[in-house]
């Protein structure tokens, strides 16, 4: 789709600022700059880690959206987080998706390290000198947290972390990775079983095989980590002994689901301008296709889902700036805004017709691309049992409430003496 930028329409204005629509511009300007232009060679080079456009972002902070200006950060918040996804994917998701992968440790970080540990790490995300990755997806469990078969073992002042991990974002750009491993007996609750570490890329053990491209999103690498007896040291533990799966849920619910929300939010708004612009210029019965009653009808549709995923990709962000309750408005963003556009893909490939089949139309890309916002965070099963916990008034932790109240306790009190 054309990268031309635009203003935020009229329903996203109680969720914006002054700040946040410099940002939008500043993130179309981006896109159309920088992004559009390799967007042709990521595509015709699918076996290629799109490094540039990463480091481009990194200059800007985009990295350190949400971590506070104490660390170097821009300190911008959630939906500053989802502006900047959101318009980038709109031009090209791989390049929204190197950015929401990084963004989920730094999640991680915000909320469980010490304040020497956001003193180590997070001013150099900030700066730009190190991306990360958080590794807990592994070749036989998937996304099954509990039955993570990574184990991390004490050895002295040590641990050793051996296992594999697989589909990690930006696995081949990022300088350190945040790896949940178990640390504790079989049988003990993954609960309590689990335990995060950050781990650098070049620590003696740790490789990463050579990228893999799949179906879309060419450009970004969701490649493997081999762990062999990897040593890291014992203040390198991200939270407490055991709190793992804390971490990695959280971290999913606040950072991964919004985020992968934004992803189709982008993708959906790309699919509707990429289909409305064919209908309206390709010749029929003395008139165009956009004339026909029921083409207008099948477009009516997508904009519909378009508008609704809008919303609620916004809302959700939008409460957690707040400090408000919305783990379940979160999960329903990612749900649905991967459901609605993956409806629309559908119907856009249905309304081109032949064309598109085409590689030269955009279209194909758009579809592709969207498939690979359906199972990180949780597949749409998984978010529909938590729905449902919701629903029978069985929720679980609500993180965006515990961890917005631990923020507000641990910034200063300005009205203090």
């Amino acid at each position: 789709m054309s990268a031309t930028p635009s203003t935020p329409p009229p329903a996203l204005r109680p969720y914006l600022t002054a700040r946040h629509h410099l940002l939008w511009d500043e993130a179309d300007a981006f896109a159309a700059e920088y992004v559009a232009p390799r967007v042709a060679r990521m595509e015709a080079a699918p076996g290629r880690v799109e490094r540039k456009v990463a480091d481009l972002m990194a200059a800007r902070r985009w990295f350190a959206v949400t971590v506070p200006s104490a660390f170097g950060g821009l300190g911008a918040g959630h939906v500053a987080k989802t502006i900047l996804v959101h318009r980038i994917a709109r031009v090209s998701a791989a390049a929204a998706a190197i950015l929401q992968a990084t963004l989920i440790p730094v999640g991680a970080l915000l909320h469980f390290a010490t304040h020497e540990q956001k003193r180590r790490w997070l001013p150099r995300v900030a700066d730009g000198s190190l991306l990360l990755s958080i590794a807990v997806t592994e070749p036989l469990a998937g996304g099954h947290i509990g039955g993570i078969q990574t184990v991390a073992e004490r050895a002295g002042g040590e641990w050793i972390i051996t296992g594999s991990k697989t589909h990690i974002g930006n696995s081949h750009l990022a300088g350190a990775h945040l790896v949940v491993a178990r640390t504790a007996e079989a049988g003990v609750s993954a609960s309590q079983a689990l335990t995060a570490f950050m781990v650098e890329s070049d620590r003696p053990g740790l490789s990463v095989p050579d990228h893999r491209p799949g179906l879309g999103l060419h450009g970004f690498g969701a490649g493997r980590l081999d762990l062999n007896h990897v040593r890291v040291p014992k203040d390198h533990v991200v939270g407490e002994i055991g709190q793992g799966l804390s971490v990695a849920q959280s971290s999913s619910i606040l950072y991964g689901r919004p985020n992968l929300a934004a992803v189709s939010l982008g993708i959906h708004e790309a699919i509707v301008a990429t289909t409305t612009a064919r209908l309206k210029t390709r010749p029929r019965y003395r008139g165009t296709l956009s004339d026909l009653p029921v083409l207008r009808d099948r477009i009516g549709d997508m904009e519909a889902r378009l508008r609704a995923a809008r919303i609620l990709a916004y809302q959700c962000v939008h409460l957690l700036d707040q400090g408000l309750p919305c783990d379940a408005d979160l999960i329903n963003a990612k749900y649905l805004g991967h459901q609605w556009a993956a409806q629309s893909a559908q119907d856009a490939m249905e309304l081109h017709g032949a064309h598109a089949l085409d590689h030269d139309g955009g279209l194909q890309r758009l579809w592709r691309d969207i498939q690979h916002t359906y199972p990180p965070a949780g597949t749409g099963e998984v978010q529909r049992i938590r729905l449902a916990d919701a629903a029978f008034g069985e929720d679980h932790i609500q993180w965006s409430e515990r961890l917005a109240a631990e923020a507000s306790r641990a910034r200063p009190d300005p009205t203090a003496a």
